[in-house]
């Protein structure tokens, strides 16, 4: 149809317009002109199965013909729409517009996923389909939704990665899970990946009842297993056990504790009033241009603070192997290792979607929507800046680790 019959014809459907309900109401146009079109398809495919229009002669003892109608109902954004669909004799004709099974237009299941991923409750995405649509669904309309997502989550998990990253972020964050009967606290292991190309990517999700270095060797061993082989630097938080786990899968990987974990660590201790002087003197220490002036610096920390607060700077002592790492790069590479932070960011991302779950109820439900908003997070990561130089100063001290990693075919 050309533009001009179109508006002739939309004109000649408006004619009665008065308000909005008109259009969009649950007798609107909008959904009587949805019935109209879609049963008038379903005729014309009807019509090319059999070979031969409604009434036709040709039709006569062609084994096959028109067997009235059965009723359908099928949602979408207007509502819920009764449909009148074509049978045949024979019952072989299945419409392709609306599918034989299908009981939602496309495009309804990613609005009820959209919703999921950002923290709905079951409850919550009825009524807001309720209020919004005039729709009803049921929970187990939601389930059967949802679950599709399970699948896709399984494909993700088990994905072959690159065989090397330059830096490799791994942090874990708490939700409680229902688990063997009672609500427990389980650990969700997050790994994010920075590639050669300077594109951070999602390594994985993985859950447990705590988090423990023995865990994370079963997880860096699964990552292995898919392809990776070589991370030239780690950064982690501070829990014990964690860089020997990372050490002990892969041998040449300098693991460097995280500074925010660090700093946050330290001004756990500090009382409000003087927390932005203390995180200005910590500050001191992790901008240093050498490892000697850093320490240099927590001395005099410790100077000042020892007394008042002095958990601090035996804190920093215990860990300090795995601070000085991060002094021996130039400032192209430690930008990039503290400034992007990134597996602290996600998690606050993904704090934001489960804070209105008192809880979930199965370890599948709880990965499932942490797996959505993850894909919702990382559809907006650009292309993380300084890379360029940063991969300058990764590829001049590691070059022959590189190589290998990219020239050794995965397992």
């Amino acid at each position: 149809m050309d533009k001009k019959k179109l508006e002739v014809a939309i004109d000649a459907l408006l004619k009665e317009y008065r308000t909005p309900a008109d259009i969009v109401g649950p007798e609107g146009l909008l959904k009587q002109m949805t019935k109209a079109l879609l049963e008038r398809a379903m005729a014309a495919e009807l019509t090319q199965h059999l070979g031969y229009d409604k009434h036709a002669a040709s039709g006569r003892g062609s084994g096959n013909s028109r067997n009235g109608t059965s009723r359908k109902s099928i949602q979408g954004d207007f509502g819920e729409v009764e449909l009148e669909v074509p049978r045949d004799r024979n019952g072989s004709f299945e419409p392709q517009i609306v599918g034989k099974h299908e009981r939602r237009f496309a495009g309804f299941d990613d609005k009820i996923i959209s919703m999921y991923a950002r923290g709905m409750t079951t409850r919550e995405i009825e009524a807001h389909l309720q209020e919004i649509y005039g729709i009803e669904v049921s929970p187990t309309l939601v389930s059967e939704v949802t679950e599709a997502v399970s699948d896709e989550l399984r494909k993700w998990q088990s994905r072959p990665l690159e065989s090397i990253y330059a830096i490799v972020y791994m942090d874990a964050l708490m939700v409680k899970t229902r688990h063997e009967g009672r609500v427990d606290n389980r650990a969700v292991y997050t790994a994010i990946g920075m590639n050669m190309e300077g594109n951070k990517e999602i390594l994985g999700l993985w859950m447990s009842g705590n988090e423990g270095s023995r865990h994370w060797v079963q997880v860096l061993t699964e990552l292995r297993n898919r392809g990776l082989k070589d991370v030239l630097i780690a950064c982690v938080d501070g829990l014990k056990g964690f860089p020997e786990a990372i050490e002990s899968v892969f041998p040449k990987t300098e693991v460097q504790l995280c500074i925010v974990h660090m700093t946050r660590g330290s001004l756990n201790f500090v009382n409000w009033k003087e927390r932005k002087e203390v995180a200005g003197d910590l500050k001191m220490i992790y901008r240093a241009a050498t490892a000697d002036e850093a320490e240099m610096q927590l001395t005099e920390f410790e100077e000042k603070w020892g007394r008042k607060y002095p958990a601090i700077g035996p804190m920093w002592r215990r860990n300090w192997e795995r601070v000085i790492p991060f002094f021996a790069y130039p400032p192209e590479i430690r930008r990039v290792i503290y400034t992007t932070n990134a597996v602290e960011s996600l998690n606050m991302s993904l704090r934001k979607v489960i804070k209105n779950r008192g809880s979930f109820p199965s370890e599948d439900a709880a990965l499932k929507l942490l797996y959505l908003a993850l894909r919702n997070v990382s559809a907006k990561w650009t292309f993380v800046q300084g890379w360029r130089e940063a991969l300058t100063q990764f590829t001049l001290r590691h070059t022959d680790r590189i190589n290998e990693a990219l020239a050794r075919p995965s397992k």
